[in-house]
């Protein structure tokens, strides 16, 4: 399993990146409807030489001048090129690599689950842990089959569990934000991700190795997830993902109806007077 992941976030980068948007003619012939190589060069400053380096992993510590110049080149959002900072770290990325995954909930994040009720929302590690959650999220995925395991954990779900075919009918996407997030960090330098990604290249094989090798870990922090309930239906939920502190190592997902069907739905499933959970626009 190839452990370059700065070079494959450059290159996916780069190939996301039309000519049109940083103000290159498209021209003909081309094999990829992003940037070649030789257009980053450019843009940033630095030799074709260097970039075919830098994908292939063969130069991984390019200086902060660099990181600022592709950043620049690529277009990249703030999370992006923080990511990218990160990736330019070597093994661990600058992070604690050491440390078990927190498998406890403060009790002021335990209070803020309750106040977050009816809500859906989800406190989970960075190996995807479930460690606490609303009583929202309890009646929504329970019947799934998603709160099995000691702890549950979304990933071994996803890729372990064929009811989550059924549960998710984006199936695909909701893998490689799974894969992502996994990525999204140390990755293989933290032997407790490795440890779980020995795991998951044995029991769902190629679906997850794939997208190992293909996607970079930049998980998506906001959007919209759709959900097949046996009780509700189909349901459409927008999600904002909230970082805990750095000490806690822990990520709050808070799940909101994203259309007036899906929050009748939820109504309904909760028991609650109508409106008590309010569509947000999507």
């Amino acid at each position: 399993m190839s452990d370059n992941e700065l070079g494959l976030f450059l290159r996916t980068r780069r190939e996301a990146v039309t000519p049109a948007e940083v103000g290159l003619p498209a021209g003909p012939r081309r094999r990829t409807p992003g940037l070649r190589r030789a257009e980053l060069a450019t843009l940033a400053g630095v030799s074709v030489e260097y970039v075919t380096r830098l994908e292939q992993g063969r130069d991984r510590h390019p200086s902060a001048q660099v990181i600022s110049a592709l950043a620049d080149a690529l277009r990249l959002t703030t999370s992006e090129r923080v990511h990218l900072h990160r990736l330019t770290k070597g093994p661990g990325g600058g992070l604690c690599t050491g440390a078990a995954p927190a498998l406890t909930v403060r009790p002021t994040v335990r209070a803020l689950l309750d106040r977050l009720e009816p809500a859906p929302a989800v406190l989970l590690n960075r190996l995807g842990d479930l460690l606490g959650w609303t009583a929202g999220y309890e009646r929504l995925t329970e019947p799934l089959g998603l709160l099995e395991g000691t702890p549950p954990n979304l990933a071994r779900f996803v890729f372990g569990d064929r009811r989550a075919r059924d549960a998710f009918p984006d199936w695909d996407r909701v893998a490689d934000e799974q894969v992502a997030a996994l990525k999204h960090g140390p990755f293989l330098a933290d032997p407790h991700v490795a440890a779980l990604t020995d795991e998951l290249t044995v029991t769902a094989g190629a679906e997850f190795t794939d997208r190992v090798r293909t996607l970079p870990g930049l998980p998506a922090a906001t959007g919209v997830t759709r959900l097949t309930h046996p009780e509700a239906g189909a349901l459409r939920l927008a999600y904002e993902t909230l970082e805990l502190p750095a000490d806690d190592d822990q990520r709050l997902v808070v799940h909101l109806p994203a259309d007036e069907t899906t929050a009748t739905a939820l109504d309904r499933l909760t028991g609650r007077r109508p409106g008590a959970l309010r569509s947000v626009p999507a």
